[in-house]
């Protein structure tokens, strides 16, 4: 902007005060400004030096910034953030059966973590870059992000959301929670809805907008600040399948359709998951939506069931490996 207000001033004044046509204003103009030292086109009147003069010098400044701006992109590291950017957005556009977290707050961070804790690809939707540029410099590494609006289209496509299996809006505003799921639903029918809200009012209007699930972290942590004080052990037990505790421990669920063949169709007992892994099987989801806490070993597991099972790391890493049928995307 400014070359072009400094190019514009010289052919006018040029044009103005020294009489020269459109063509010689202009090659004035570049001689001047590119300082290559060729002679006038005619003598130039006291007016005219006093002008050349005072335009040198506001070129010289203008030069001068243009030097800073580019040195601070290059040394200051903006250049390398568009690149990252640059590649970023290339690598997301090749994604699929990923995560979206809208916002990278205290929610959306926490979130982010737990995601790709579990190995699942992650991508951010975020319009504030410094707080995803200080969690890299925290060594948090690069992430995946785009920089803009989630509730708009073009920002929730950019995104991937019609190629996404889940979407996490945890924006600060219920409204633009429930702008992203009603657009996200909009655009990908089949996609998972998990969204944050503040007011007990907004729960509905966001289920209303397409949200499978709403969830109210100022209400669970009220909920779990009263429980420590009542039943203080049941909370303790809660951290550790929560990761938060010193003996971690990780509740897992394993579907009838990612068990291997040879196991399908085995009843709990028969399974013997305990025996085989140190897992412990808690419970039974069916297909009809029923859940079975603490299942009889003679149940059987049928097609559409899932069953929970809690373990340490090392165990639930043992039960992947004995009982699941691994397929692209999981983890």
């Amino acid at each position: 902007m400014l070359a072009v207000f400094s190019f514009g001033a010289g052919i006018i004044g040029f044009m103005v005060i020294e009489g020269y046509g459109l063509l010689d204003a202009v090659y004035m103009t570049m001689i001047t400004v590119s300082t290559v030292g060729f002679g006038e086109l005619h003598p130039m009147s006291p007016t005219g030096r006093l002008f050349v003069s005072v335009y040198i010098f506001f070129n010289l400044l203008v030069i001068a910034y243009l030097v800073s701006v580019l040195t601070t992109y290059i040394f200051d590291g903006e250049l390398r953030t568009i690149f990252k950017m640059f590649k970023s957005d290339h690598e997301i556009r090749g994604y699929s059966d990923h995560v979206i977290v809208c916002g990278f707050g205290r929610n959306g961070r926490k979130a982010y973590h737990e995601l790709r804790a579990n190995g699942a690809r992650v991508v951010v939707i975020e319009q504030n870059q410094n707080l995803l540029r200080d969690a890299s410099e925290e060594g948090e590494g690069a992430i995946p992000a785009v920089f803009g609006d989630a509730t708009t289209d073009e920002t929730l496509r950019a995104a991937g959301v019609e190629k996404a299996r889940a979407l996490i809006t945890a924006l600060p505003k219920d409204a633009d929670n429930v702008f992203v799921a009603l657009t996200a639903r909009e655009l990908n029918p089949h996609i998972k809805i998990i969204a944050r809200a503040s007011l007990k009012t907004s729960e509905s209007k966001l289920l209303r907008a397409g949200a499978d699930s709403v969830v109210m972290p100022d209400e669970i942590g009220g909920s779990h600040m009263a429980n420590l004080v009542v039943r203080p052990e049941v909370i303790r037990f809660l951290e550790m399948i929560n990761g938060l505790g010193p003996n971690k421990l990780r509740l897992e669920e394993m579907s009838y359709r990612d068990l291997r063949r040879e196991w399908q169709g085995m009843s709990i007992r028969e399974l013997d998951i305990r025996s085989r892994t140190g897992a412990t099987v808690i419970g039974l989801k069916l297909s009809t939506g029923e859940f079975i806490v603490s299942p009889s070993a003679d149940t059987r597991p049928a097609a559409g069931d899932v069953l929970l099972v809690l373990g340490t790391d090392e165990q639930v890493k043992a039960l992947v490996r004995q009982f699941i049928t691994l397929g692209p995307g999981r983890h």
